[in-house]
């Protein structure tokens, strides 16, 4: 079983990027947690919902930093030549022929 290797010429320094970055999200939401923003958000909502005021201050507060992420992993695969789709090409590029 084989396996197709990434489409860039440091397939390894990519990964280790890829990986700082999930940290950095997992360290967001930590420090987010901590300064308070998650309860100050669910003591807006009543007792009875706190889990779904929990859901929502989690979706709130990961916002910017999945905005963080996403710009980071387009300067990584910029810097590192990365080549490959993305998935909202598709509706921002004009199509193309595909040619079978």
């Amino acid at each position: 079983m084989s396996q197709k290797p990434l489409d860039t010429p440091r397939p390894r320094l990519y990964l280790l990027a890829s990986a700082a970055g999930f940290a950095g999200l997992i360290l967001w939401f930590y420090a987010g947690r901590e300064l308070g923003i998650l309860q100050w958000i669910v003591d807006f909502f009543p007792a009875s919902h706190a889990g779904a005021g929990l859901m929502i201050a989690i979706m709130l507060m990961m916002t910017p930093g999945f905005l963080i992420w996403k710009f980071y992993n387009r300067w990584v695969e910029q810097r590192l030549e990365v080549k490959g789709r993305h998935l909202e090409d598709e509706v921002y590029l004009p199509p193309t022929k595909n040619r079978s």
